[in-house]
């Protein structure tokens, strides 16, 4: 794809491996410097020292607990010290868990909407005034098909990853003047957690693929990847509040998403 983003930088959520991983190698390719934010310091370090080494960029890992607004504010400042700019934020990282709405906790309610959705709304409030100075700004927001489609048996998921789709739109409107956009991809990617599912579920993985119009699973890097690169690059600035379904094709019908819970 070329260096689209040469002297353009990037901090990546949960960029130690899966979609962020993907999206974070993607960028460095098209000439993007990366700062790579999780909480695993292993898998970070080890995935800064290979854009490194592998695409000759500046990377770096910031530990960081997104649940924690302190923590996020930290490492959105210390991405735009560390390159002395910030022209990208990937928020990324995000999990579910399936269980019945009627057996769901508040505690574990508000658990999902603080990775999925406030993490992302504090690391968008503390990138703003940086960006609105710049005058250039991309916000890339990962979504996820199970709340666009409602999936059974994740609530909690998918009711905090619409709000952030919302949050995604509702910034791009208010932040457009000034350079910024923001968009949602909702991809359908192997990640490990993804492959480790589809292993323990043969039958059902094998129903999901059979409803994919692609016939096959995404991969972070290549299928992701370059949906990131053109939305972070100058030829991305006028696609502004879209959400992107980067699955084969899997949306247009939807599939047999439905994991075992307990009655």
């Amino acid at each position: 794809m070329g260096k689209l983003l040469e002297g353009r930088a990037a901090l990546v959520t949960g960029g130690g491996q899966g979609v962020g991983q993907g999206i974070g190698r993607a960028l460095a390719e098209a000439g993007a410097h990366v700062a790579i934010a999780q909480r695993n310091a292993d898998q970070g370090e080890e995935e800064a020292r290979y854009l490194r080494d592998a695409y000759g960029i500046d990377a770096c890992f910031l530990r960081a607990d997104v649940t924690n607004r302190a923590e996020v504010e930290m490492m959105v400042e210390t991405a735009h010290d560390r390159f002395g700019r910030l022209d990208i934020l990937v928020n990324n990282a995000g999990a579910s868990f399936p269980k019945r709405i009627e057996k769901h906790s508040d505690e574990e309610m508000a658990g999902s909407f603080a990775l999925n959705y406030y993490a992302v709304f504090w690391a968008m409030k503390a990138a703003f005034p940086m960006m609105k100075a710049q005058g250039y700004g991309r916000v890339i927001n990962l979504g996820s098909l199970n709340g666009v489609n409602a999936h059974m048996f994740t609530v909690a998921y998918n009711a905090s990853k619409e709000a952030m789709r919302a949050l995604t739109r509702t910034a791009a409107v208010e932040w457009g003047p000034f350079g910024i956009t923001c968009n949602v991809i909702c991809p359908s990617a192997a990640s490990p957690q993804a492959k480790d599912y589809f292993a323990a579920n043969p039958a059902m993985t094998e129903a999901i693929l059979s409803q994919v119009p692609a016939g096959r699973f995404g991969d972070a890097e290549k299928d992701i990847g370059p949906i990131a690169v053109f939305l972070a690059s100058e030829g991305g600035g006028y696609m502004n509040g879209n959400s992107l379904f980067a699955d084969g094709g899997a949306h247009v019908n939807g599939v047999a998403w439905r994991p075992e819970v307990e009655d």
